[in-house]
C-alpha cells in the first residue's frame, strides 16, 4: 500500500507552497492543510488519492468570533458589500430563496421560541459558496444572549469539499451595518461641512453596527439614538467611546425630525416612529422586518418616498412593511442598481428608502473576505472531519 513516505517520494511537497509561507509538513498527510493543496486542477488530495486508494482526511478551518472579529476590516466590508450587492443586481449569483420557520414549539408550550433561517448563496467566479444557518429568538435579551445567532459555512465550489465553519454573528451584523452605509454614500442628502445628522430607531447590536458602517463613508455631526428602553443610553455611551457624537433621546420624534439619515434597527411589529416627523430630503433605511408580521415604517413614510429601493424586493414586499401599503415588487428598484449606476435626485426634498431583509449574497462575500484574510494571518484552527 502507498504510504505518505512514498507520495514525498514523488517529490509533491517540493510542488506545495503554502499561502501563510508554510511548507507541506512531510510527516504526516493529516498534518497538510488541505484549503492549499491546489495543484492546477488536481489538489494533493486527489492524487493521494490516487496513489493509495484512500482519500487523505478533509481539513476545515474553524473561526471564532474572535477570529472573525480579528479579520474583519468594516471599511474594507463596506466596498465589498456594494459589490455583491452591484453583482446580485446583474443576476451574477446563485441565491435561492431562503426558508425561514418557527422552532421551539412543543418545548415550554404551544408558542414558537423562535425562527430558524436558512440562507445558501454563490457568486460566480468566487472560490466558495457559502450556507448561513440563523436562529432569531427576541426573548434571549431577558437570557442575557444575542438576539440572532448564525453561523456560516464555506464550501470549495470546485470540488464540494467544505473549508470553513465560522461563527456568523458579526458576520451578520457587519454585512447588515454596511447596507446603510452603502446607502448612504449613495442616496444621502448632500451634508454641510460638519456632516451628516442620523437618526436612530433602535439600541441593540445593529444601531451600533449601521452608525460604524456610516461613520467609515461620511462625516457624523450628531447621531440621536432612540429605544424605548435604558439602552438607548448604554448604546449612546458605547458609539462615544468610538469617537462618534451620538446621544440617547427620550422620543422617537426627537431622533427622526431634522436628520438627513433615519435608520431603524428593531424587531418591531408597529411603525416606530412618527411619519409627520420626517423632514424633505430624508433617506430612511429600514432593516429590522423581514416577515410579514414585522413592520417599521408608517405606511405614509412609504407614500411619500420618491423612490423605494430593496435588497431583494420579492422578498421586501413580503414584509408588514410593504404589505401595509399598496406597493408591489415592480414598485421597489434592487438597491444594487443605484449602486452601479449611480442616482441623482430631481429635486433635494425628495424622500428616499432603502428596505433591507438581508441576503445570502452578503454572506457569501462577507465569508469569503474574511475566510482569506484569516489565512493569510494564519488565524482559526483546523479540524479533520
Amino acid at each position: 500500500m502507498w504510504t505518505h513516505n512514498k507520495l514525498v517520494s514523488l517529490n509533491v511537497s517540493s510542488l506545495i507552497r503554502l499561502g501563510s509561507n508554510r511548507t507541506v509538513d512531510t510527516e504526516s498527510i493529516s498534518g497538510l492543510p488541505t484549503r492549499w493543496w491546489r495543484l492546477g486542477e488536481e489538489t494533493l488530495a486527489d492524487k493521494y488519492h490516487k496513489l493509495s486508494g484512500t482519500y487523505a482526511p478533509v481539513m476545515v478551518l474553524v473561526l471564532s468570533a474572535e477570529e472573525v472579529n480579528k479579520s474583519l476590516d468594516l471599511a474594507t466590508l463596506v466596498d465589498v458589500v456594494d459589490d455583491a450587492l452591484s453583482k446580485q443586481a446583474a443576476g451574477e449569483v446563485e441565491r435561492p430563496r431562503r426558508p425561514h420557520f418557527t422552532v421551539g414549539a412543543g418545548l415550554d408550550g404551544d408558542e414558537p421560541t423562535g425562527t430558524g433561517i436558512a440562507m445558501p448563496a454563490y457568486i460566480y467566479g468566487a472560490d466558495h459558496y457559502a450556507t448561513k444557518l440563523v436562529g432569531v429568538h427576541n426573548e434571549n435579551a431577558k437570557r442575557d444572549l444575542p438576539t440572532i445567532n448564525a453561523q456560516v459555512v464555506l464550501t470549495e465550489a470546485r470540488t464540494g469539499l467544505p473549508r470553513a465553519f465560522m461563527a456568523g454573528t458579526t458576520i451578520t451584523n457587519a454585512r447588515t451595518g454596511c447596507i446603510g452605509a452603502v446607502s448612504v454614500r449613495a442616496l444621502a442628502p448632500e451634508s454641510d461641512d460638519d456632516g451628516l445628522t442620523l437618526g436612530m430607531i433602535g439600541a441593540g447590536a445593529q444601531a451600533r453596527w449601521q452608525t460604524r458602517a456610516i461613520e467609515t463613508v461620511t462625516a457624523l455631526s450628531d447621531v440621536r439614538i432612540y429605544s424605548p428602553s435604558d439602552s438607548r443610553e448604554a448604546c449612546a455611551a458605547d458609539l462615544m467611546k468610538k469617537g462618534i457624537p451620538a446621544r440617547a433621546v427620550d422620543t422617537p420624534r426627537k431622533a427622526v425630525a431634522g436628520a438627513d439619515v433615519v435608520v431603524t434597527a428593531t424587531t418591531a411589529t408597529n411603525p416606530v416612529f412618527p411619519p409627520d416627523a420626517l423632514g424633505a430630503g430624508s433617506l430612511v433605511v429600514a432593516v429590522g422586518a423581514f416577515t410579514a408580521e414585522m413592520q417599521e415604517l408608517n405606511p405614509r413614510v412609504l407614500e411619500r418616498a420618491k423612490q423605494t429601493f430593496a435588497d431583494v424586493p420579492e422578498e421586501v414586499a413580503e414584509t408588514g412593511d410593504i404589505l401595509a401599503t399598496d406597493l408591489t415588487t415592480d414598485d421597489m428598484v434592487e438597491l444594487g442598481v443605484p449602486l452601479t449606476n449611480g442616482y441623482v435626485r430631481d429635486s433635494p426634498d425628495e424622500i428616499l428608502t432603502v428596505m433591507s431583509v438581508g441576503s445570502a449574497t452578503l454572506d457569501a462575500a462577507a465569508g469569503e473576505m474574511i475566510y482569506q484574510r484569516a489565512v493569510e494571518a494564519g488565524n482559526g484552527t483546523e479540524i479533520s472531519l
